[in-house]
């Protein structure tokens, strides 16, 4: 924790502040090592602290040695006192996650210039430390166990809300504290909606059946997809979808390196589905990184032209081709930037036919 308050207070000149205030959980315990959740960090050039209630004193001292405890107590005067600790009046604060209520009551104490930043601690975080990469690395294996019963799970009968509950019975009990979100079962004509919440549907021979999914270990997460077959056989239909996908991931990751940007390696995948005449059926970005949130910077995407990919960044790619009433494919891996290139942390096999 201390060379991360270093790393942050060496972006104060550029911000031109005297301090940073965080409150989003992700950058909060980033920086702090804090996992409650209820509180404020107020980061300054010669001290770090952390305001929070009586829930949490005892808790806050523990998991943040490097930050005073700040004892709010329900008075009006709480905030200002906290406020006044930052050593001068102008103060940072992360403009995307600041509400409009929580800026009014910010606003009402005077004295403070407050300075709205777009980002605050998302770039140093895109960086992993050792022990980040371990706790990945177990999220990711927990996840590539489970879909591995996918073959068992994925029958015909069965609905997709139940092919989602075993999945994330399956990472918990092989010791995922919890899944990292809402679990994705997407059969038939539902697997051409990218985001699909599991329902009733019971799942058909010759379904595509797309499962995403991801575990939590340590507060960090893990991201996969692969997409399925259900059936000993699968028409041209479903191949032509299947292995332009596979080969969009393939040139994506084969792409990958420190220094190239974000949208060089989204055009890997697009431009090779474009010229099979999916370029409209791919909606979303390449890939994103993953760590205490599943969807967090940097990102593989069309408009993260100023985007550097750095080593040690934990990126996704999954391209993905949707055919409306139809279905759809995709294939998503997680992966490790490293000096050279990219290295799997994901090790499920892409299999995509399910004999029943």
């Amino acid at each position: 924790m201390t060379d991360r308050l270093s790393a942050i207070r060496a972006n104060f000149d550029d911000w031109q502040v005297d301090a940073l205030l965080l409150t989003s959980p992700a950058n909060r315990r980033w920086a702090s090592g804090f996992t409650g959740s209820a509180a404020h960090l107020l980061i300054a050039r010669d001290r770090a602290v952390l305001a929070t209630d009586s829930r949490y004193w005892e808790r806050a001292a523990q998991e943040a040695p490097a930050y005073e405890v700040f004892q709010l107590r329900d008075s009006k005067d709480d905030m200002r006192n906290f406020l006044a600790l930052a050593g001068g009046p102008r103060i940072g604060l992360e403009a995307r996650h600041v509400t409009l209520a929580f800026h009014k009551q910010l606003a009402a104490n005077e004295g403070v210039a407050w300075v709205p930043l777009p980002a605050t601690v998302e770039a140093l975080r895109a960086v992993k430390s050792a022990d980040e990469l371990a706790a990945i690395r177990v999220a990711a294996r927990l996840t590539d166990v489970a879909v591995a019963l996918v073959p068992q799970l994925a029958r015909p009968g069965i609905t997709e809300r139940a092919v989602a509950w075993e999945l994330e019975k399956a990472m918990r009990e092989a010791g995922a504290e919890s899944v990292a979100f809402d679990i994705i079962v997407a059969s038939g004509p539902n697997s051409a909606l990218p985001h699909h919440h599991p329902g009733d549907r019971q799942l058909q021979a010759g379904d595509i059946v797309i499962v995403d999914l991801g575990a939590q270990v340590d507060g960090y997460k893990s991201d996969l997809t692969r997409s399925f077959y259900l059936g000993e056989t699968a028409g041209d239909a479903f191949w032509g979808l299947y292995n332009t996908v596979s080969a969009a991931h393939q040139a994506a990751v084969a792409g990958i390196r420190p220094g190239v940007t974000g949208k060089a390696v989204d055009a890997l995948a697009r431009d090779l589905i474009t010229a099979a005449g999916h370029g409209d059926h791919f909606g979303h970005g390449t890939g994103h990184g993953v760590g205490l949130e599943i969807h967090e910077e940097p990102r593989f995407s069309r408009l993260a032209e100023g985007t550097v990919i750095p080593a040690g960044a934990v990126m996704t790619v999954e391209p993905g081709i949707y055919l409306p009433g139809y279905g759809g494919v995709r294939i998503e891996d997680l992966l490790l930037v490293t000096a050279d290139g990219a290295e799997y942390l994901s090790a499920a096999p892409q299999t995509p036919l399910i004999a029943i």
